[in-house]
């Protein structure tokens, strides 16, 4: 940095601490830092503009070079009349030739040519023969001869003093709006054309939201009988399922400002930032009432407090405290409703939640089959599907999908569709997809030996032996070899309807389908390999949540043993134990029991039906995939 450059930031900084902005003090500092570098590239190009210009000014005086002559082959020339014209300028002489060349000659200052000339014997009449012009100094040449050398310093300086001034000027209007808030109007700038209609499914989410709609359309509706509008609306959540898109709909729906920002846009390393932009988006909002205001991912700066670093004093408690003060600052039906999204509730501050904030909480629950349908329809408006194709029957294989893993599923249809050249996206196309979103593309140029290959053909094949003999297990659709993501191979089981309570029964089921390729490989080859290890974990996980969260086992009683308590700035969950090392041991033989117990069921099955196992093996090993009415069919012979 020059001295000029630490004279400015010196003086910037020292009017910033008597101002007494600490955050601007350090915003003010990295900005200058950051414009410095703006500078230096300015610098440069008004450095290489002025060498350019030199350049210029060099090559113009040496464009013509002449012959310096001695004043004897001066007077010789003029004696033999070839010499046409003299300019004589101070103690130079240009001397013109009548062969049209230019030379050049020195001459003693003070001394006139007339009186050289005739010092050395020139005759009069030879001088009159010659044309001599005396040149005085004009004012270019005064200019460009004693003024354009000090001139080009001063200017180079000013100009980068002008570059400097400029940029620490930017760098001050930057740092002014600092804590302005980066919340943009969404209706203003781009015309929010999203609807109700353009959402399929959550009907008691937009039913919930569309009263919010109405209050800000005709809020003398409500306030004519007394009623009060929620001055917060909490959308909730898993990822995927239209929290967002929900928001903008109720932004297309009511036609009013929508100011649209995310929770990790509050957040700064500078003190008071994020409070100072929560009461200017605030203060806009107030303003141009009636009004949304849209925070995404709240849950940035929500967390409850007391668990950050810094106890309670950190920048992210500060801005969430200012957003409550704002809150509870409404007046009565002002007209400014806050609708804020987040997967992760169990992380918010209590007080965000009571009533007088977000008093009002939108869950958002995954799509059942006929939800499921209708996403997929309006996702297929774009996309050219071939007639066969049953939408019904895609929203039958996708339970437990997302309306973005639905839209996600038809692109990818479509971009495999696009790959082999087909005008239309097949049935085909779309299962393809569906795997694929499930469990990653797959893994047909892995190389595996001829004994791998049986043994991952055994192993699927005992999965889909247990789930297609026990009652409680989700029916087969798919057995395949060909590995996805980070499987060998799998076997794919999808239930006939969509579920949301499991009895005890389905999980011990679930267990055994588990332990079903554990048992064939050992059945068959007399030991086990890696490949089941994540099918012991997940055995290992449903046997835990049985006991410790869904108080299913009969030794240890109706009561949850744990509690999960997150760890914000770790990036992990940690238990806590509520309970004794005695009971955890009893915790642990109670696994342990119902893994043996589904250990023994799932290998009395594959005993009494092991024909059946050699014959899905072997039909695996030579076509590496079943599809659901082939495996039918081989359960039936």
């Amino acid at each position: 940095m020059t001295n000029c450059d630490s004279w400015s930031f010196f003086i910037t900084v020292s009017w910033l601490k008597l101002a007494n902005f600490q955050y601007l003090q350090y915003a003010m500092q990295i900005l200058i830092l950051k414009s410095m570098k703006k500078i230096t590239k300015q610098l440069l190009i008004f450095i290489v503009f002025f060498v350019l210009i030199g350049l210029l000014f060099s090559f113009g005086s040496s464009a013509k070079k002449t012959e310096d002559i001695s004043l004897e082959k001066l007077v010789t020339q003029i004696t033999n009349s070839e010499v046409t014209s003299i300019d004589v300028n101070k103690d130079i002489l240009n001397i013109k030739l009548k062969n049209g060349t230019e030379e050049k000659s020195r001459k003693e200052a003070g001394q006139s040519l007339t009186e050289l000339l005739n010092n050395f014997g020139v005759t009069p009449d030879k001088m009159t023969a010659v044309k001599i012009n005396v040149k005085g100094d004009s004012q270019s040449e005064i200019f460009l001869g004693s003024i354009l050398p000090f001139l080009l310093p001063l200017l180079l300086i000013g100009g980068f003093i002008w570059f400097m001034l400029r940029g620490v000027q930017g760098a001050n209007n930057k740092a002014m709006m600092f804590g302005q808030t980066q919340a943009r109007d969404v209706n203003k700038e781009d015309k929010v054309k999203t609807k109700f209609a353009d959402v399929a499914g959550a009907k008691e989410a937009k039913q919930e939201l569309l009263e919010v709609v109405d209050f800000l359309r005709d809020p003398k509706k409500f306030t004519d009988l007394g009623a009060r509008i929620p001055s917060g609306v909490l959308l909730l959540g898993r990822p995927g399922l239209g929290k967002t898109m929900l928001a903008r709909a109720v932004a297309g729906e009511a036609d009013v400002p929508f100011y649209s920002i995310s929770g990790s846009e509050f957040v700064e390393m500078f003190v008071g930032v994020g409070a100072s932009r929560v009461r200017d988006l605030f203060k806009k909002a107030k303003k141009s009432a009636p009004c949304i205001i849209f925070i995404d991912e709240i849950d940035a700066v929500g967390r409850r407090r007391g668990s950050g670093m810094g106890g309670s004093h950190d920048e992210r408690e500060q801005t969430l405290n200012q957003i409550l003060v704002e809150m509870d600052g409404f007046e009565v039906n002002a007209g400014v409703i806050v609708i804020a999204a987040t997967n992760r509730p169990d992380v918010l501050d209590p007080a965000l939640l009571r009533p007088g904030r977000f008093d009002r909480q939108v869950f958002l629950d995954a799509p059942d089959i006929a939800d499921r349908e209708a996403i997929l329809k309006i996702h297929a408006l774009t996309k050219p599907l071939a007639p066969e194709v049953e939408l019904r029957k895609i929203a039958e294989r996708t339970p437990g999908f997302s309306g973005a893993d639905l839209a996600n599923v038809l692109n990818e249809g479509s971009i495999l569709a696009a790959r082999l050249g087909q005008k239309t996206v097949t049935v085909a196309n779309l299962f393809e997809a569906i795997e694929k979103v499930m469990m990653g593309p797959e893994k047909k140029s892995r190389i595996i030996t001829d004994e791998e290959k049986k043994i991952i053909a055994y192993h699927e094949g005992g999965h889909a032996i247990i789930a297609n003999f026990l009652p409680n297990a989700d029916p087969v659709h798919k057995v395949t070899i060909i590995g996805r993501g980070q499987a060998g191979g799998y076997t794919l089981k999808l239930p006939l309807e969509d579920r949301h309570l499991h009895p005890k029964s389905y999980f011990l089921d679930e267990i055994s389908v588990l332990l079903g390729g554990y048992l064939a490989e050992k059945e068959i080859f007399g030991e086990v390999t890696t490949g089941a290890s994540s099918d012991l974990r997940r055995a290992t996980d449903i046997a835990r949540h049985l006991i410790t969260d869904y108080g299913m086992s009969s030794e240890l009683g109706l009561r949850t043993f744990g509690e999960k308590e997150e760890m914000v700035f770790m990036g992990r969950a940690q238990e806590q134990k509520d309970y004794s090392e005695k009971t955890a041991e009893k915790i642990d033989a109670e696994m342990m029991v119902i893994i043996n117990q589904a250990m023994a069921k799932a290998e009395e099955v594959l005993l009494a039906h092991r024909d059946k196992l050699d014959l899905v093996a072997k039909v695996l090993l030579e076509k590496e995939t079943i599809d659901k009415p082939e495996f039918d069919e081989l359960m039936k012979a």
